[in-house]
C-alpha cells in the first residue's frame, strides 16, 4: 500500500513546478502537478491530497478561487501553502482570511519550502 503523503502543486510556470516535483518526491511525498487552477480544483477533488501548494496567479482560476473552493465547497481541512511573486501584501492577506496555512513570496528557496511542509505534515 502507497503511505506516501500526497501533494497537489498549483503552478503555472513549468520549470518551477517541475523543480518542486523533483526535490518534493526526492523527499518521499506523492506529488501530482496541475499547470492551472481548474487543473488544481479537478485534482484536489480526486485524490484528496493532505497538503496543497498553490500560486496565486494562474490561468482560468486563481490560487484564491482554489483556497475558497477547497474551504467552503469542499469543507476541507487540507493545509494549504501560498506562494506569489513579492509586493502582493493585499492577495497574501486575502489568501490567509480564505484559509491559507502558510505563505512564501516568489523567488524562495526549495529548501525552505521542504521545511515547511516538513512542520504542516508531521
Amino acid at each position: 500500500m502507497n503511505n506516501k503523503k500526497k501533494i497537489v502543486l498549483a503552478e503555472d510556470n513549468s520549470t518551477l513546478s517541475l523543480l518542486l516535483k523533483f526535490k518534493l518526491e526526492k523527499e518521499g511525498y506523492e506529488v501530482l502537478v496541475a499547470e492551472d487552477g481548474k487543473k488544481a480544483i479537478e485534482l484536489i477533488e480526486k485524490h484528496h491530497p493532505n497538503l496543497i501548494l498553490t500560486d496565486i496567479m494562474m490561468p482560468f482560476v486563481s490560487g484564491l478561487e482554489v483556497i475558497s473552493h477547497v474551504r467552503n465547497k469542499l469543507n476541507l481541512e487540507t493545509k494549504i501553502i501560498v506562494f506569489s511573486a513579492a509586493g502582493q501584501e493585499e492577495m497574501v492577506l486575502k489568501a490567509f482570511n480564505l484559509g491559507a496555512s502558510d505563505f512564501m513570496a516568489k523567488p524562495f528557496s526549495p529548501n525552505e519550502l521542504t521545511i515547511r511542509i516538513k512542520r504542516l505534515l508531521p
